[in-house]
């Protein structure tokens, strides 16, 4: 199937490893020209050197922390001269500490607010009158299944992440007979470093081998195992794809069934 980004442009947040690296290996494969960001500066431009070698599309990297609205400020300037607009805005970024809701310290959540949820929104709203203009436009939240199914001890996250989803929902049904579409896709448990950091965290204060933490958490997944990253991606391109012009609105899981909500 060509999805028919070709030729389009591109920027992933969080694109220095796991979910949103894999997301921009695969836009750049179906052609997409991308802006990769992430914290450390001088490893995305290292990535996208690689990624623009290997897939003959532009690919460059930059250097953003989402909780510095400086920061924010000149990517979006820098990604605008270098490629005069953006067609593709991948909204992805690391999560809240952990901990219960119930009494919650406001000056964390506050501090909190600004990169899970201000800063998405602006980058979003920096490139969206073009894509408006242009008649074609794509924005993809990658959220978590916290947003609709509460995880305990992310209470900060499942707040946070839930508000990106109102906002998504509403963005979309005013944007969409501009040809832009406006989506969130949750992933469940995809082996990522990350989730074989929780397993390990767990096994530590379990006193069990990793091993059964890892048996144990397939367990509660209907497919019975971890999703991959390229299993994760592919639903992503398909999202921001012409293909999916009709689709918008929408919370698209790739959980393995792990949602149990209808």
């Amino acid at each position: 199937m060509d999805l028919g980004i070709n030729g389009k442009r591109a920027l992933v947040l969080g694109a220095s490893r796991g979910l949103g690296q894999g997301i921009a290996e695969q836009l750049a494969a179906e052609g997409a020209d991308v802006a990769l960001c992430g914290r450390d500066g001088d490893a995305m431009k290292i990535q996208a050197a690689d990624l623009s070698e290997r897939t003959n599309r532009t690919a460059r990297g930059y250097q953003v922390d989402l909780a510095d609205a400086a920061a924010v400020s000149t990517l979006i300037s820098d990604i605008t001269n270098d490629f005069g607009g953006i067609d593709i805005v991948i909204n992805n970024g690391g999560g809240p500490p952990p901990g219960p809701i119930a009494g919650v310290d406001l000056d964390v959540v506050e501090k909190q607010f600004r990169p899970v949820v201000l800063s998405q929104l602006e980058i979003a709203n920096a490139f969206l009158p073009g894509m408006r203009e242009r008649g074609w436009g794509r924005i993809l939240i990658i959220s978590s299944s916290g947003a609709v199914q509460p995880i305990p001890g992310l209470g900060i996250s499942n707040t946070l992440r839930s508000s990106l989803i109102g906002w998504a929902k509403t963005l979309s049904t005013e944007v969409a007979k501009d040809g832009v579409t406006v989506n969130a896709i949750m992933p469940g448990r995809i082996h990522t470093d990350r989730v074989d950091s929780i397993d390990a965290n767990a096994s530590k204060i379990q006193g069990v081998p990793v091993e059964e933490i890892v048996k144990a958490s397939h367990a509660t997944i209907p497919a019975g195992r971890y999703g991959s990253v390229d299993e994760f991606s592919k639903v992503a391109a398909f999202l921001v794809s012409d293909c999916a012009g009709y689709v918008t609105g929408g919370s698209i899981r790739v959980d393995g069934g792990y949602i149990r909500s209808i």
